[in-house]
């Protein structure tokens, strides 16, 4: 496969080799490097990762299952498409999650989950200042296990968690778009100042619009790509 070399692909832990297959999956499927509609050839797989048949395909049904690949028939399992109307379907979910967790995280938050949110924006603001995928997926995921940690409503985080990757997808595709990189941080800092001061009316509306200016901006990129609406 393009783009690749075994090298730099190859797992050499069988412990947890399935997990780790699954990861390096993912992570190539959210940040692009493996493209919406290309097929995921199992040989070619196995070659890149050194690993056997049966563990890719343990890795493709799992992925399946979290709906960045779909095996089509004749064709085998490809990287799933994301249409603009899927993409607004989930944004509207994250919204109203993540609005609820940064009230709860208001409210219940320790002064030690803040502390650990503030340096956690302070990171992910660097990788902001130099974009790269990767480093940004790790760095966002850490700010919110510290906002769902803080919050402390294992429904809401069991919920949230159940959209993770596609919701990973969408923030690569949002930050595709001119200014939104900058506009991001800008808001997340802003929702920190309000989860400091305890404002939870305040936190919910900043993480709402916060969702909703990503939503736009992956939308306009999925419309400019010539997805459906």
């Amino acid at each position: 496969m393009a783009g690749f070399t075994a090298e730099e692909f190859r797992l050499e832990s069988p412990p947890t080799l399935r997990s780790m297959v699954v990861a390096r999956m993912r992570e190539a499927i959210i940040d692009g490097r493996f493209p919406p509609g290309s097929r995921l050839i199992e040989r070619e797989l196995c070659e890149l990762m050194g690993v056997s048949r049966t563990s890719v395909r343990e890795a493709l049904r799992e992925l399946e299952s979290e709906g960045l690949t779909v095996h089509i028939s004749n064709r085998g399992p490809i990287v799933s498409i994301l249409t603009a109307k899927e993409a607004r379907s989930i944004f509207q979910v994250r919204a109203e999650l993540e609005g609820l967790a940064a009230a709860l995280f208001a409210e219940n938050a320790s002064e030690d989950h803040l502390a650990r949110l503030e340096v956690a924006t302070e990171r992910l603001a660097s990788v902001y200042d130099a974009f790269e995928p990767a480093a940004f997926l790790r760095e966002k995921q850490a700010f919110y296990d510290i906002l769902l940690e803080g919050a402390d409503n294992d429904a809401l985080a069991a919920l949230l968690r159940t959209i993770l990757t596609r919701i990973a997808r969408l923030r690569v595709v949002s930050l595709a778009k001119p200014k939104r990189p900058q506009a991001s941080i800008k808001e997340i800092r802003s929702l920190v100042a309000a989860l400091r001061a305890r404002d939870k009316k305040k936190a919910r509306a900043i993480c709402v619009e916060h969702v909703q200016n990503a939503a736009v901006a992956a939308l306009s990129v999925l419309n400019e790509d010539g997805t459906s609406a």
